[in-house]
Order: structure tokens, then C-alpha cells, then sequence
């Protein structure tokens, strides 16, 4: 590492690395297989800001899956030279009375929903999209009656991106008189479905299914050994 004061007074510092990827085509293999492995597992979940989260009723599926991700690996580790893959899916409960994790996920979802008005008010139809994206993924965690609402806001989100889209930056009209014709009760509507949680005071959260799992299940490092005369073993990141 090299560090440099600049004419600012700012400390500066350089990394140099260099990486070395003795099969390229193995690695591929690893990379490939990694993916399959943990997108088995990903699938059955629900994607928030503090990790993975699962439905009681996917939970057959999500131990179906995790066993499916460890074969993936097994099938790629005994073939493998250099690589080696392992697969380590942490896995807890959530209570299904735990008014912190529902006032945490109601607090996401409702958080979701102002980003979705507020790119709306901006005529943004990227910040729309994301938002939206985000919100479709946790609402596997809502129960039926407001998972419905959500799912009309989304629905009525991505109608507004469309018509950002289709309006102001094909056809040229401006950006405000689009956003005033664009409807945002479905949105308002959820949004409301989510104050409860966050008064402080006890609030009923059936709204928000949170008996459920939460898998934590980040990128790993995929461990690449040198061959028997090339010295100690070394650790590879795929990113």
C-alpha cells in the first residue's frame, strides 16, 4: 500500500494487487456453479435491506433448496482441481409476535412506497422501477389482505414509469403536467397500511407475516488451491 499527501492536505492511498487464476476455465466452472447454488436458495426467499427472508410456508422448499445448492457444489468440488465451493446457509426463525421485525419489515415496505410516490413527483422512471422491484421482493412477507395493496401500488407505480416514459421523454410533453395526471391513491392506500407499526405503542402487525426464516447467505469466497509444488493453498473472491 502506498500512501500520498496531496496539495490539499488529503490523505491518499493506493492499492496495487495482483491476481493470478491458474485454470481460467475452472474458475469459470466455479463461478457458474456458485451461482446456480445459491440462486436455488434465493429463489425461495425474500430479498429485504437485512438479508434474506423466507415464508413459513416456503420453509419445506427453503431446506429442499439449501440441499439442492450443497449437491450443486459436491457435484462441481469432486471434479475440481484448484476450486473448491461450500455452501453455508445460516437459518433462524422470526417470531411470529416479534413486533420489532414487523415494524422493521412495515418500515421497509412503507419506505419503498415514498420512493415510488417520490420518483413519481420527480419524473423519474428509474428510481420508479427500482423501487418498485424492491417492494415486489419483500412482499412475499405480507399477509394476503395487504400484500394485495402493495401489489396495486406497484401496479400503479410502474403504470406512472410507463407514462414518464411514453409522455416526456418520447413525445416531449413536460415532466409536471404528465406527474399531475398520475394517479398515486394505490400507493397513498398501502402506505397508510404501514403507520401503525411505527407509533411506538401496541399495534396489531398481522399485516406484516413475520414467522418466517431468514437465511444469511452472502457471496463467498470460492478457496483455489496451487498445485502440490506451488506452495500453500490461496483464496480466491469471485465478484
Amino acid at each position: 500500500m502506498q500512501i500520498n499527501i496531496d496539495d490539499k492536505g488529503a490523505r491518499v492511498a493506493r492499492w496495487e494487487t495482483a491476481r493470478e487464476i491458474p485454470d481460467p476455465a475452472e474458475f469459470e466452472r466455479a463461478i457458474v456453479a456458485r451461482s446456480a447454488a445459491r440462486g436455488l436458495i434465493v429463489k425461495e426467499c425474500c430479498s429485504s435491506s437485512f438479508g434474506l427472508l423466507c415464508p413459513m410456508a416456503n420453509e419445506g422448499a427453503l431446506f429442499d433448496a439449501i440441499e439442492g445448492a450443497r449437491r450443486i457444489a459436491d457435484e462441481f468440488n469432486s471434479g475440481a482441481a484448484l476450486s473448491r465451493i461450500g455452501v453455508y446457509a445460516l437459518v433462524g426463525r422470526v417470531a411470529s409476535d416479534d413486533l420489532e421485525a414487523a415494524r422493521a419489515i412495515g418500515a421497509e415496505v412503507r419506505e419503498l412506497l415514498e420512493a415510488m410516490r417520490a420518483g413519481i413527483a420527480a419524473a423519474d422512471p428509474e428510481a420508479i422501477r427500482a423501487a418498485a422491484a424492491k417492494a415486489k421482493a419483500i412482499g412475499g412477507m405480507l399477509s394476503a389482505d395487504v400484500a394485495g395493496q402493495v401489489s396495486a401500488a406497484i401496479k400503479e407505480a410502474r403504470s406512472a414509469a410507463r407514462e414518464i416514459v411514453r409522455r416526456v421523454e418520447k413525445a416531449g410533453e413536460t415532466a409536471a403536467a404528465v406527474v399531475a395526471e398520475c394517479n398515486t391513491g394505490a400507493i397513498d392506500a398501502a402506505r397508510f397500511a404501514f403507520l401503525d407499526l411505527d407509533d411506538g405503542g401496541d399495534r396489531d402487525v398481522s399485516s406484516v407475516t413475520v414467522g418466517g426464516r431468514g437465511i444469511d447467505l452472502e457471496a463467498a469466497p470460492v478457496e483455489v488451491y496451487a498445485a502440490p509444488d506451488a506452495g500453500a493453498p490461496r483464496s480466491l473472491e469471485l465478484f
